[in-house]
């Protein structure tokens, strides 16, 4: 799939918008003019880490998220559902002016190890999934669905600083298992053709 493709899939998605429409399209051009949003790479070595992995991704996820909810559980609005799926990884961004991923200029690490983007030293250290809520809840307003599918988006796993989402064993909205579900496949089957 091109670039095109991609950006002509993203740009499909804003129509699903209903009630926060143009809260959201405000934070869309927030996002595409102040931040890597578009160019940011999904990861460091493993699937998509390459320039504008990050919104393939991102893309991928909300359209897998759109085929479960529409299979299981019709009655989520498609609004929270691209909100929560285009939007759960945004942490990888960083901020304005400050990248979250660097491309890394160790030679050895990225021909012998594949490591083609290092973490931005001067990003402060937070989960990913909380810097995500971060910068979303500054434009648009979430329900706690919404936050709690963000946050928790890795399900129980461990996340990166020693984060277990274990608090939301057997207490996971609906929202929230589909996003995992979504992002887990998208990743795992479809870009890193782990399984």
């Amino acid at each position: 799939m091109t670039t095109a493709d991609i950006l002509d899939q993203y740009n499909l998605l804003f129509h699903r918008l209903a009630e926060r429409k143009d809260t959201v399209l405000s934070f869309k051009s927030f996002l595409e003019t102040e931040t890597s949003w578009l160019t940011a790479p999904a990861s460091t070595r493993f699937h998509l880490s390459t320039e504008g992995g990050l919104l393939t991704h991102s893309v991928r996820v909300t359209y897998n998220a759109l085929n479960i909810k529409n299979l299981l559980a019709p009655d989520i609005p498609d609004e929270s559902i691209v909100i929560t799926a285009l939007f759960h990884d945004l942490g990888k961004i960083g901020y304005p002016g400050k990248p979250y991923y660097l491309p890394n200029d160790n030679q050895w690490e990225v021909e012998k190890r594949g490591i083609r983007y290092k973490v931005n030293p001067d990003i402060i250290t937070m989960n990913l999934a909380v810097r995500s809520l971060y910068l979303i809840t500054q434009f648009v307003p979430l329900t706690e669905a919404e936050a709690q599918a963000i946050v928790a988006h890795d399900g129980i796993y461990p996340v990166k600083g020693g984060v277990v989402n274990l608090d939301y064993h057997h207490n996971e909205c609906r929202l929230q298992m589909i996003l995992h579900f979504a992002d887990k496949w998208t990743a795992a089957v479809e870009e890193e053709r782990r399984l």
